[in-house]
C-alpha cells in the first residue's frame, strides 16, 4: 500500500492532465473501468487473490485496446515473457525515481496513443457515414483522403486520386 501511494502520488503530480485512481483490488479497478474514462492501466504483477496477467485477461475481454502496464517488484525473464506474450502494453521493475519516471513516461505515451486512436476511429466513422462528398489535402497539396461520394462526383478512382493535387479536379478537363 504505502508503493502504491507513492506510485499514485508521483504520477498524480508528474500527470498533471490525467485523473489517477488508486485501488487495491481488481474489483474495484474493474468498478473504476466501469464507471470512469480510463486512459491506461497500471496494475502488480503479485495481487491479493490473483495476478496481474489474469487482470489483464479479464480487462482485454471487455476493453482489449486500453493499455495495460505491468509494473511489478516480482520480476523475472519468465514473467516479462510471459507479459509481453500475453499483450500488456509495457512492462516495468519497481524500483526508485527513475523506474518511477520510466512509468510516468510510459503512462502519458500510452495513453495518448490510446486516445489518439479513439479519435481517428471517431474521424473515419464519421467521414464514412457521410454522404456528401469530401477529401483531405495534405501539407505538400496533395489529397490524402477522398470518400466515395467525392469519387463518384469526380468520376476518378481512388488510385488516380490520391497523391495528385486539387488541379486533377479542378481544370477545365478535370472538370470536363
Amino acid at each position: 500500500p504505502a508503493l502504491l501511494e507513492l506510485t499514485a502520488e508521483f504520477l498524480t503530480r508528474t500527470q498533471s492532465a490525467v485523473d489517477v485512481h488508486s485501488v487495491t483490488d481488481v474489483e474495484q479497478a474493474l468498478s473504476v473501468l466501469d464507471t470512469e474514462p480510463v486512459g491506461c492501466i497500471v496494475s502488480d504483477y503479485d495481487m491479493p487473490g490473483t495476478t496481474g496477467l489474469e487482470f489483464l485477461d479479464t480487462v482485454r475481454e471487455a476493453y482489449p485496446d486500453l493499455p495495460f502496464i505491468l509494473y511489478t517488484g516480482k520480476g523475472s525473464e519468465e514473467i516479462a515473457s510471459e507479459a509481453i506474450n500475453a499483450g500488456v502494453t509495457g512492462y516495468l521493475q519497481k524500483g526508485g525515481a527513475e523506474q518511477h519516471r520510466r512509468l510516468a513516461n510510459r503512462v502519458e505515451h500510452a495513453a495518448a496513443e490510446h486516445r489518439s486512436r479513439i479519435e481517428s476511429e471517431r474521424y473515419s466513422t464519421v467521414l464514412r457515414a457521410l454522404e456528401y462528398p469530401i477529401y483531405v489535402v495534405n501539407d505538400a497539396a496533395e489529397f490524402e483522403y477522398v470518400n466515395r461520394a467525392f469519387l463518384d462526383l469526380v468520376g476518378y478512382d481512388r488510385e488516380t486520386v490520391i497523391g495528385d493535387d486539387p488541379g486533377l479536379v479542378k481544370s477545365d478537363e478535370g472538370v470536363r
